[in-house]
């Protein structure tokens, strides 16, 4: 009896440590994708952040502060390069309360 049980988890187990590994691997593409996805759409968000303030040559403090806080989630996900550029140019832009003033 003690050798069917040793037998059983001596095939049993690899199997079910692989199957273990298999979900493992497939949870980490999906948080690959997902956290991809994130960064896609916050590098398009940031460029039309850019691109209209930069435009008015000013921009207001609550946009500066959203422009910021989404910029360092890009760069958590591992987004930089132009995107750093342009960060690097919003950064030099009078920061006004209002955008009226």
């Amino acid at each position: 009896m003690k050798d069917i049980i040793i037998q059983t988890y001596t095939i049993a187990l690899p199997i079910l440590l692989g199957y273990i590994v298999w979900l493992l691997k497939q949870r980490k593409k999906g948080e690959d994708a997902n956290s991809r996805g994130t960064m896609l759409l916050l590098r398009v968000q940031l460029i039309e952040y850019h691109d209209r303030y930069i435009a008015l040559g000013h921009i207001p403090s609550y946009a500066y502060e959203n422009f910021v806080e989404m910029y360092e989630a890009y760069h958590c996900l591992g987004g930089n390069g132009m995107v750093t550029h342009m960060y690097e140019e919003v950064k030099k832009l009078e920061i006004r309360k209002e955008i009226n003033e």
